[in-house]
């Protein structure tokens, strides 16, 4: 039983997602979001009985799971589903799913820095929310001693200062950590003027610091400055955290379904190809020639189901004359997976090949010149028939598969691009 739960969890991806759970009847009883799907779902598996994922154990019967392009995605249909669902163990632990914001007060005279949870309509600015807290606070942090932005929660104004004998024991204003404007050291105006670099930082406009931190995290690592290098990586994540702000109202309930659909389509192909994980790069080629001229090919690629389009690739082909499809598709595959093993780089879960039994044969030759065992399918246009290596008799899916639907997206797609390929050497050679 062991074995075949983590045989189970093996074939989940290390990607980004949202979880539900469900206890034996069915009922949703808990949403979650993951960057690695697998380690978050295994972690159930091995929660302490004392942690506050037991009573969820105890209840929990089957998971589901949603592919998500990216944590950002996942963290919005978390949020999407949950305000829909409202499953139980969400609601009673929703105040550790409010994430804070970074607000400047600038409706102060002399405003201040801190996080808050509560977006007020009150003229100070805020920024966020953001989801990784930890690097946000010790950004906060820093911020404020950078900028010597006063920390007290003292309420006052140029015209109204407290009392001498309140502040002037202030340990930030007699160290030089706080410009001290409540013992006018500064003017509202200029107190404002020193301010204005913070909100470009706070507004993304840091890249110029980040190419520098950069540069003195090198410095200190080099130096051996392991403590100095540790706070300027930290900066660096604080940054890197602020670029994931959540923005609840972007996403819509039909991006939801079409994050499940792609979940469900390569859930699906999955079983179809009987394989150990799911099929989540799929790589698709096709040729493309008018009666042997401009012989070109096309390889695309597909991430979680979603076209990658800054890895396509557009081919010449450059060891066929005349109109040979076969030895197109088979020199194509070649030079594809003989350059991904060259450069050591990822290799996908599934090849689609847009034909029939001869492209297939023809992609399969070269794999095996190769020494690849890499899953490989062609989907024929007429039938939508798709032929497999090792069967004689082509599958015929359902119009209404899920899995099929992607598979044509991939093959579409890859006609498409050849086509333009094409299209634009063929315009060239005849001098347009």
């Amino acid at each position: 039983m062991v074995d075949e739960r983590n045989k189970k969890i093996g074939q989940i991806p290390k990607l980004p997602g949202v979880y539900i759970i469900r206890d034996g009847l069915g009922n949703i009883i808990y949403i979650g979001k993951a960057v690695k799907l697998r380690n978050r779902i295994a972690s159930y598996f091995n929660a302490d009985i004392g942690s506050k994922s037991a009573a969820i154990i105890s209840a929990m019967r089957k998971i589901d799971y949603i592919l998500c392009a990216s944590g950002r995605e996942a963290l919005l249909i978390e949020r999407q589903l949950i305000n829909k669902v409202k499953p139980y163990f969400n609601s009673m632990w929703k105040d550790d799913k409010s994430y804070p914001y970074i607000k400047l007060s600038i409706n102060e005279d002399f405003p201040r820095l801190f996080l808050t949870r509560k977006k007020l309509k009150d003229s100070a600015l805020y920024f966020g929310p953001y989801p990784e807290i930890f690097y946000i606070k010790k950004l906060v942090r820093w911020l404020i001693k950078l900028f010597k932005i006063r920390q007290c929660k003292i309420e006052f104004s140029q015209d109204n200062l407290p009392p001498l004998k309140k502040v002037k024991s202030c340990i930030y204003a007699h160290t030089n950590l706080c410009l001290a404007p409540c013992i006018s050291k500064i003017s509202s105006a200029q107190y404002k003027e020193n301010i204005k670099d913070l909100e470009d930082f706070l507004n993304g406009k840091f890249k110029k610091l980040s190419n520098l931190w950069k540069e003195q995290m090198k410095t200190f690592s080099d130096n051996l400055e392991f403590e100095k290098a540790s706070e300027i990586r930290d900066r660096l994540f604080a940054i890197e955290s602020m670029a994931e702000r959540v923005m609840i109202s972007e996403i819509s309930q039909d991006e939801i379904n079409q994050s499940i659909d792609r979940s469900d389509s390569l859930n699906e192909l999955r079983q179809i190809l009987h394989a150990d994980k799911l099929p989540v790069i799929i790589e698709g080629f096709d040729n493309s020639n008018t009666q042997g001229t401009n012989p070109v090919a096309s390889m695309v690629r597909f991430t979680n189901g979603l076209p990658d389009k800054k890895n396509y690739k557009r081919f010449k082909i450059k060891t066929v004359f005349g109109s040979d499809d076969f030895a197109s598709m088979k020199e194509v595959v070649f030079r594809r997976y003989s350059s991904l093993i060259r450069k050591n780089e990822k290799l996908p879960d599934l090849i689609v090949i847009d034909g029939g039994r001869g492209q297939l044969n023809a992609a399969l030759d070269s794999l095996w010149k190769l020494k690849l065992k890499i899953p490989i399918i062609s989907l024929a246009k007429r039938n939508e028939e798709i032929y497999f290596p090792d069967k004689d008799t082509p599958l015929v899916l359902s119009k209404n598969s899920k899995a099929l639907r992607l598979l044509q997206a991939v093959r579409n797609e890859s006609h498409r691009f050849a086509l333009s390929y094409h299209r634009l050497l063929r315009k060239k050679s005849e001098g347009f």
